[in-house]
């Protein structure tokens, strides 16, 4: 069985797809037809619109002439076009109860005969061709800051253990340390496990504020603040550490820890969240508004339901997104009864991220070094496990090596036969 499974190939929901959430805004949606009410109804619920405040109601432009002539415009209003008056002279009669700032995207018709360069002239941001779904929305929106705003907007990817001790935060550090070396992303790795937490051993790092000093800051977190927190570990890799101390309790609200988030996001490529094994509002809000989850497992009957219920509950707060990942952790353990991979893989309804063997002496001496384990062995299985698992991560796919071709091992046959008939001839010459 492979190690690594990609089973996304054919997910609509284009997996490795990155959309930035919106910043806090108001948008305005006038609809013509029930599809697209329901669409972008529900596309106010996505995680990436939290932020906004969104109303949708029907009428079309006609409605939204009517409404802006004595009041205010939001910061983006959204128009569908069913095709029956003219497009342009529509947009005309808007730009002229319309306030400067406001992006409008129009929601087209297939009978729309209107060029797109005259739409853009009218001032329209974005052009989509209906009928649309949840997610057209979602993007069309979030297009609209992600592009105009001219910043970088990280991807978080946050890593959670389905039991205490399978291995997350290893798992975790690995694959950032992997993302930042072998991808030439800047990262950014947070230790949200204030009391425990394990990263600055694991990069041999004895930084003296962290994560705590961000959250617990009385002014809210900003681009410098960060800076002066953050450990460098690589030349792309910082750390966001905890203080790993037992003198305070850590309770926290369920929003806590948004705007490190949202700030860090500004400044940095890749976000990756040793997430502790807990179910609080912070932490179901933290594995709920990221890019990507993996749920790190071992091959036995508490992880496998607890796998399962984390599943079920983050498909269903996320219904816009690529399903959560999980992977299985520290397989083949001596003695052990374990269930098979085949086994877990049909219970969760998917295939593992990757199954990651059990090697004591090589995780020991990396946990014990400091090391990542790439570091203690280049070219094991793990370290290439670990590659293919950022790649996936980070939005590059999976790196998929060379086929083999059918005429290799008939050349070799062959290339081996000449050097051994040529030897003899060029004796005797």
């Amino acid at each position: 069985m492979s190690d690594i499974h990609d089973e996304d190939a054919d997910d609509p929901r284009h997996p490795d797809e990155h959309i930035a959430p919106v910043p806090r805004i108001s948008v305005q949606a006038f609809c013509e037809t029930e599809q697209t009410l329901a669409a972008v109804t529900a596309a106010g619920e996505d995680r990436r619109l939290a932020k906004a405040h969104l109303t949708a109601r029907d009428g079309g432009l006609a409605a939204a002439i009517e409404v802006y002539e004595s009041m205010p415009t939001p910061n983006v209003i959204v128009i569908e076009s069913d095709g029956t008056r003219d497009i342009l002279e529509g947009l005309d009669d808007l730009a002229g109860v319309c306030d400067p700032g406001t992006r409008v995207v129009v929601i087209g018709n297939p009978n729309d005969t209107a060029p797109y360069r005259e739409l853009v002239r009218r001032g329209v941001n974005d052009y989509v061709v209906g009928p649309v779904e949840t997610l057209d929305v979602v993007r069309s929106i979030c297009s609209l800051f992600s592009a105009s705003e001219a910043i970088i907007t990280g991807r978080v990817i946050a890593v959670v253990g389905a039991k205490g001790g399978v291995g997350a935060s290893t798992v975790a550090h690995n694959v950032a340390w992997t993302i930042a070396r072998d991808l030439a992303l800047d990262s950014v790795v947070i230790d949200l496990d204030l009391a425990f937490g394990t990263a600055g051993l694991d990069y041999n790092q004895d930084p003296v504020q962290g994560i705590a000093n961000a959250v617990l800051s009385q002014d809210r977190p900003d681009t410098a603040l960060m800076e002066r927190l953050l450990a460098k570990c690589t030349e792309r890799l910082s750390l966001l550490a905890a203080p790993a101390t037992l003198d305070r309790v850590y309770d926290f609200g369920a929003e806590a820890f948004d705007a490190v988030f949202d700030t860090l996001r500004m400044t940095t490529p890749c976000i990756v969240l040793d997430v502790p094994h807990q179910w609080s509002g912070w932490t179901r809000r933290a594995l709920v508004n990221a890019d990507d989850i993996v749920i790190v497992a071992e091959p036995d009957l508490a992880n496998l339901r607890n796998t399962k219920n984390m599943l079920s509950v983050l498909k269903a707060a996320r219904p816009n997104d690529r399903p959560p990942l999980y992977c299985l952790n520290q397989v083949g353990m001596h003695k052990r009864a374990e269930i098979e991979v085949k086994a877990f893989a049909k219970t969760m309804e998917s295939q593992p991220l990757a199954v990651i063997p059990f090697d004591s002496k090589l995780f020991s001496t990396a946990a014990n070094n400091g090391q990542m384990i790439a570091e203690v062995s280049k070219s094991h299985r793990t370290t290439l496990l670990f590659q293919s698992m950022a790649n996936r991560l980070a939005g590059r796919g999976e790196v998929k090596k060379p086929k083999r071709s059918l005429l290799g091992p008939l050349l070799k046959k062959l290339k081996g036969r000449s050097g051994r008939g040529s030897a003899p001839h060029r004796k005797a010459s």
